[in-house]
């Protein structure tokens, strides 16, 4: 089975949730238009990723103008139970397309917030979300942790869908996590720009021997409304200059890296290619040892299968 494929990479309408969801209904008519059937998003698309924020936070002390900072951030949040989910369900619908999107998640029950992904299918709404187990350093102030129940794949008509966020892939138990489900797009939405990341998500192709969709925004401190200049003033000019990829299960780079520009990467996947690629090596099967090791994640959901 083959399938068109295409990776984001842009910059929000920062802290403005509304207008972000409009761009991303722009975005997604244009690439649907070119017959993506599977589109991603970069880590907190919505309403933007606060890089060079310090929420006024250190330790032993916060500010006011952090919380209300904070305040503000909350309020262009996603919460999963308004119209701002109907509206990306109605998007994917409407162009026929399955959707994974980066977002800043508020919810009903508490006043945390959670960095989470969306999967989004254009027959069933909403799949499920994966909810960052571990924010990384500062963002630990601003985004709460995520338990195994988070830990989501999804076996749609396209393929069989997983991931994680950012620095999570960092982890080798989390990403075994989504091996173990015998995931064949691997989702990575990230803040991380660095050019060492490109080695991680050809490390993460070869060993789970899937594809690999890493995303990342386009972002320069310029970008920032006028009022946010003065947090990030000691910032150089191009903070997040992307670095989105497409890796086969050989670990071959499909498109991208992709720097220093807004863009999209688009790919067909041929998902024969996987079976192909476990001749070598395969995690979960004749490579895995189940003899000497074991991996038990509390609480992960059994995979979703999409109806």
């Amino acid at each position: 089975m083959k399938v068109k494929v295409g990776v984001v990479q842009e910059s929000p309408v920062f802290f403005d949730k509304d207008q972000t969801i409009k761009k991303v209904e722009q975005l997604t008519k244009k690439y649907a238009k070119e017959g993506c059937e599977l589109l991603v998003f970069p880590e907190s698309f919505i309403p933007g990723y606060p890089r060079g924020f310090s929420f006024g936070a250190k330790v032993g002390s916060r500010t006011r103008e952090g919380r209300a900072l904070f305040s503000e951030y909350r309020k262009n949040s996603i919460n999963l139970n308004s119209d701002d989910l109907r509206r990306l369900e109605k998007l994917s619908k409407s162009q026929h397309i399955y959707l994974v999107i980066g977002v800043t998640e508020k919810q009903d029950t508490n006043g945390s917030l959670y960095c989470s992904m969306l999967y989004i299918s254009p027959t069933e709404g909403l799949l499920g979300t994966h909810r960052k187990i571990k924010p990384t350093g500062t963002e630990r102030v601003i985004w709460g942790e995520a338990d195994g129940e988070s830990l989501v794949t999804f076996k749609t008509k396209i393929g069989k869908l997983g991931g994680l966020i950012c620095w999570e892939n960092y982890m080798p138990l989390a990403r075994m996590s989504m091996y173990q489900k015998g995931v064949e797009i691997y989702i990575a939405p990230t803040a991380d720009s660095r050019e060492q990341w490109t080695s991680t998500m050809k490390h993460i192709a070869l060993e789970g021997r899937c594809f690999v969709l890493g995303c990342n925004q386009y972002y320069t401190k310029s970008m920032y409304p006028q009022k946010y200049q003065p947090l990030v003033e000691n910032e150089f000019e191009d903070m997040c200059p992307g670095g989105s990829i497409i890796v086969s299960p050989s670990g071959k780079v499909i498109a991208g890296p992709l720097f220093g520009e807004s863009g999209a990467l688009i790919a067909e996947l041929d998902l024969d290619e996987i079976n192909h690629s476990k001749l070598d090596f395969d995690v979960i099967g004749h490579y895995a040892r189940h003899d000497i090791f074991k991996l038990d994640v509390k609480n992960q959901p059994e995979t979703k299968e999409e109806q």
